[in-house]
């Protein structure tokens, strides 16, 4: 779920925006709308939002000086800049600031959807590498907690002390295989009180057994039926302790996820050379028709959409904040044919280069 904020001055802007951002998808909402900047600091002190929509020009603080304010305060927050076509010095400002990208008014759905999918991306790659990494520094402590819970539940009575029985391990595995989020603490993602289960499993046969416990002659004594609980809760834990540090294990050092990451990085480094499949490939020594099916499942898209959009967003940047030809700015992104760049431009953005930055200069 992306939760957006927008900042307008004006009321029926805000209204449309809000239609259109969450018309977008089903994982995107507005969680909330400000009429200015200083409004918007304030929603945020008490709420949470991953990405914030503001426009430029309004009273007592502008979206400048609050992208600014953001990024000091709240530095895992994207921002987007909405406004009209003679700010075009502001849209500049707006990306050196930190802002991921500038639509102009009027809003068009198809450009929004476009930016409002790329930030989503962008933001759920953020929200891994954060998972990952509070996986790494907390792993040793669970660990050391589930080794006490075991020789806790070993000891003490059942009467003073939780069942603590692990019951998603299937779920958590689901949630490695694409994403990961830690809430508060890595033991909340799968550790719950699942009493009810241990009873509809084997000690219910036990307790039939006893003939309804007390109405044949093969009762079963409570102390017997209290122990028993304890030996399945133990034999649990340390199961499924020792299958989640290895699913994890697996998670913080797959090969597939360390082969995509090093690409990703490779190309992002060098999207203004010649690139190609089989040099990708190579680099982390992988077939090129698995390794081009292995990026698509691990991020989405496939391996030349990923090199087009970056490529693409670099050409933007060029185009707002320096006064270079479009075929200099084709030539810098990895394309020897600008009229082929201006192609791919217009089907990323709906403008060709030079219209585009004609629009934006008016």
């Amino acid at each position: 779920m992306i939760r957006v904020l927008l900042v307008d001055d004006e009321p029926l802007i805000r209204t449309s925006l809000t239609s259109k951002v969450e018309s977008q998808s089903e994982e995107t909402v507005v969680s909330g709308t400000a009429a200015n900047g200083a409004k918007a600091l304030e929603w945020l002190a008490e709420h949470y939002a991953d990405l914030c929509v503001t426009d430029v020009k309004m009273p007592v603080m502008d979206g400048l000086e609050l992208i600014g304010r953001m990024k000091a305060e709240y530095p895992w927050m994207s921002a987007v800049v909405v406004s009209s076509y003679d700010e075009f010095e502001y849209a500049k400002t707006s990306l050196r600031l930190g802002a991921v990208d500038y639509i102009v008014k009027p809003v068009d759905q198809e450009q929004l959807n476009g930016v409002l999918s790329r930030v989503a991306g962008e933001i759920a790659e953020k929200r891994r590498a954060e998972a990952a990494m509070l996986l790494v520094r907390h792993l040793p402590h669970h660990q050391e907690l589930l080794q006490r819970w075991v020789r806790q539940i070993r000891t003490v009575q059942l009467e003073t002390m939780p069942l603590l029985v692990v019951d998603t391990l299937d779920a958590l595995e689901s949630l490695i295989g694409d994403r990961f989020y830690l809430l508060n603490s890595l033991s909340m993602a799968w550790l719950g009180l699942v009493v009810e289960e241990l009873s509809k499993e084997k000690l219910v046969i036990e307790l039939r057994e006893g003939k309804d416990l007390g109405l044949g002659d093969k009762t079963i004594p409570l102390g017997k039926v209290r122990s028993y609980f304890r030996l399945c809760a133990v034999r649990r834990l340390e199961e499924g302790s020792n299958r989640i540090f290895e699913v994890t294990g697996a998670l913080l050092d797959h090969p597939s996820r360390r082969a995509v990451k090093e690409v990703k990085a490779f190309i992002g480094a060098n999207y203004g050379e010649k690139l190609n499949l089989q040099e990708l490939a190579d680099r982390v020594a992988i077939s090129r028709n698995y390794f081009a099916q292995l990026f698509k499942q691990e991020t989405g898209t496939t391996i030349w959409n990923y090199l087009v959009q970056i490529r693409m967003g670099k050409a933007r940047e060029l185009l707002l904040g320096m006064d270079k030809k479009v075929y200099e700015i084709a030539s810098e992104v990895g394309y020897d044919n600008s009229v082929h760049f201006s192609q791919l431009f217009k089907e990323y953005y709906g403008l060709t280069p030079a219209e585009y930055k004609k629009r934006m200069e008016r």
